[in-house]
C-alpha cells in the first residue's frame, strides 16, 4: 500500500524561503573574497588624502608616479587597492605580498603616455609631476617602464611608467635610462 504524498505546510515553505533569502543576503554582506577575487578591478583616484601603504606619505602631495595593487584579501581594512606614492615602493611591496601567498588581481600605475606631465628642476634634481586621477592610471602589467633615468618622484629616483612602448623609448632617449617591462621589474627583486 502506498502512502499519500504529504505536501509541505505553508509555514515550512515560508521558512525555507526566508532562510534562502537570509543566506543570499548574508553572502552579499560577507567578506565576498571569492566574488571580489573574480570581479574586474578598476583604478581609483588617489587625490583624497590617501597615504602610501609603504611610507605613509600623502600620495597626492608629492612628485612622481603613483600606483595601486589589488589582491583578493588585502588590504583587510578597506575596499579597494593597496596604494603607493612610488613605483619602486609598489614593486617592493608586491614582492612581499607574493611571498605571503597573495595573488595579484590587478595593478595600475600612473600613465605618462596619457597625461600632460612636467619635469621640475629643483636644486639640481629633476622631478616628474604627479597624476592621481582615475583616468591617469594604466594597467601596470602591460606598461613599459623607464628605469635608471635619474628622474625623481616621492621617494627619490623612481621608475616612470608609460602605456606606450614608443613613449617610454622616447623618454629614455631624452632623459636616459632603460626601458623595461613589468616582468623585468619583478625579476629584479
Amino acid at each position: 500500500m502506498t502512502r499519500p504524498r504529504e505536501h509541505p505546510s505553508r509555514r515550512r515553505v515560508l521558512g525555507a524561503a526566508g532562510l534562502t533569502a537570509v543566506g543570499g543576503f548574508a553572502g552579499c554582506l560577507g567578506s565576498g573574497s571569492e566574488e571580489t577575487a573574480t570581479e574586474p578591478a578598476e583604478p581609483i583616484a588617489l587625490n583624497d588624502g590617501q597615504a602610501c601603504d609603504a611610507c605613509g606619505m600623502t600620495i597626492g602631495d608629492h612628485y612622481g608616479p603613483a600606483g595601486q595593487l589589488f589582491y583578493a584579501d588585502y588590504p583587510e581594512d578597506r575596499d579597494g587597492p593597496a596604494w603607493f606614492d612610488s613605483v619602486r615602493e609598489l614593486v617592493a611591496a608586491h614582492a612581499g605580498h607574493v611571498q605571503r601567498g597573495r595573488e595579484l588581481r590587478a595593478a595600475f600605475v600612473t600613465d605618462y603616455s596619457s597625461v600632460d606631465y612636467g619635469l621640475i628642476e629643483r636644486d639640481g634634481t629633476t622631478y616628474i609631476s604627479s597624476h592621481v586621477r582615475t583616468e591617469d592610471f594604466t594597467d601596470a602589467t602591460a606598461a613599459s617602464f623607464v628605469a635608471d633615468s635619474g628622474i625623481e618622484g616621492a621617494m627619490g629616483e623612481d621608475i616612470v611608467p608609460f602605456s606606450s612602448a614608443d613613449d617610454a623609448a622616447a623618454f629614455a632617449d631624452e632623459h636616459g635610462g632603460t626601458v623595461v617591462s613589468w616582468d623585468d621589474l619583478l625579476s629584479e627583486d
